[in-house]
């Protein structure tokens, strides 16, 4: 697996409710399903939304943007509006580590 790292910045979507809390969103059984299978096969390496804003966060591993947005497009909350990817970034880790590829 290419070893690029990729910063993903997702917003709340359309089809958010904003009444509801994020557990209790349209499909989040699915969606965190879907993001836990990305995480344990090392595709998603840090994933959590952003305390006191509309965004989560994502630090992933792809070869390119392309692959992100291919990676992201069968979450349920991306099929259904619930979050829209904002930003795709490449990231250099200059201090630290992530678990190896």
């Amino acid at each position: 697996m290419d070893t690029t790292l990729f910063v993903v910045l997702r917003t709340r979507g359309p089809a958010w409710d904003d009444s509801k809390p994020l557990e209790e969103q349209l499909d989040w059984t699915a969606h965190a399903v879907f993001m836990d299978d990305l995480f344990a096969r090392g595709i998603a390496l840090l994933v959590g939304p952003l305390e006191d804003t509309r965004h989560a966060l994502i630090v992933m591993r792809a070869a390119s943007d392309a692959e992100v947005v291919h990676r992201l497009a069968p979450d349920p909350w991306t099929v259904s509006g619930l979050l829209v990817t904002t930003m795709i970034s490449r990231w250099q880790l200059r201090l630290g580590a992530l678990p190896s590829a």
